[in-house]
């Protein structure tokens, strides 16, 4: 069986109707693979055109926005307190709170400070009267 023998093959009877049933099982398949790659093709082409929907839907929202408001537009930086002497009230309490929360915060790093000073002595001293 290690070489083949066309004329043993020759002789083998095909069964009636085998043609026309791989042909149409072919076709089968044929017709799937066409669904699936509509199918596919399909999904991004309705998502592109969403998208360019969406896209001009969101233009025309922000320039009828703009429009309707019937201001200028700043697009810039802006001053959120129109009187400076409240702003300068406004920025020294802001300041002093940083500066009392800056000031907890280094006094509990004292504290923290000392007790690892306290404990490196008594380590020391302990390691000295093993020696």
């Amino acid at each position: 069986m290690d070489t083949l023998n066309w004329n043993e093959l020759d002789r083998i009877p095909i069964p009636e109707g085998l043609e026309e049933r791989l042909e149409a099982k072919i076709d089968e398949w044929e017709k799937e693979e066409e669904q699936r790659t509509k199918r596919r093709s399909l999904m991004p082409k309705v998502l592109r055109y969403t998208a360019i929907a969406a896209s001009i839907a969101v233009v025309f929202g922000v320039g009828y926005h703009f429009i309707d408001s019937g201001e200028p537009v700043n697009l810039g930086q802006q001053d959120t307190y129109q009187d400076p002497i409240l702003a300068q009230q406004e920025a020294e309490r802001a300041l002093n709170l940083l500066a009392v929360n800056l000031n907890k915060g280094m006094t509990q790093m004292e504290k923290a400070r000392a007790i690892s000073e306290r404990t490196e002595i008594t380590l020391n001293k302990q390691l000295s009267v093993l020696q």
